[in-house]
């Protein structure tokens, strides 16, 4: 699966509580969720992201609460990925579960700018920031989890394999 788009550059420690304020979780719809994505540290992000886009951040990326709101919103923006330093553990996890890839690329984080072109390879583990000419190794996507995002996420994964697809 090959990715494409620009460059959202963001900090370390960038919380769930940034990613998706709690005054918003009173829903689990995701486009309403995508309407507010980041815009606690970002206004304009909702509004200008394009389909494809990435965001991309310093270490522990989605740390505090557990909630699968943050990358439901993320997925629903349109964003790609999420290309960070690290992230903490039980957002990892949420991320494939809800269908959205995210690539630790602790070198090439700190070489992308905000707008920067980029491209990934999930199969081959290939990063490449196209404004910059530049490739970096990235560890692939084990199967599993391609599947997990081919499918959209872990219940629509379980629902065809229920099927038999």
């Amino acid at each position: 699966m090959m990715l494409k788009g620009k460059a959202w550059k963001y900090g370390d420690d960038v919380d769930t509580d940034v990613i998706i304020p709690a005054r918003y979780l009173n829903t689990s719809d995701p486009a309403e969720l995508a309407k507010h994505c980041m815009e606690d540290i970002d206004r304009g992000y909702a509004s200008k992201v394009s389909p494809g886009d990435f965001i991309v951040a310093g270490k522990n990326f989605g740390c505090g609460s557990s909630r699968e709101h943050a990358p439901i919103a993320i997925k629903a923006s349109g964003a790609s990925a999420v290309i960070a330093r690290s992230f903490a553990r039980i957002f990892y996890r949420n991320a494939f579960n809800m269908g959205l890839p995210i690539f630790e690329a602790p070198q090439a984080v700190g070489e992308i700018d905000a707008g920067d072109l980029l491209y990934v390879d999930m199969e081959r583990g290939a990063l490449r920031n196209e404004t910059k000419k530049k490739e970096y190794r990235i560890a692939p996507v084990p199967p599993f989890m391609q599947e997990l995002v081919a499918a959209g996420g872990l219940l629509n994964y379980m629902a065809a394999r229920r099927k038999g697809k």
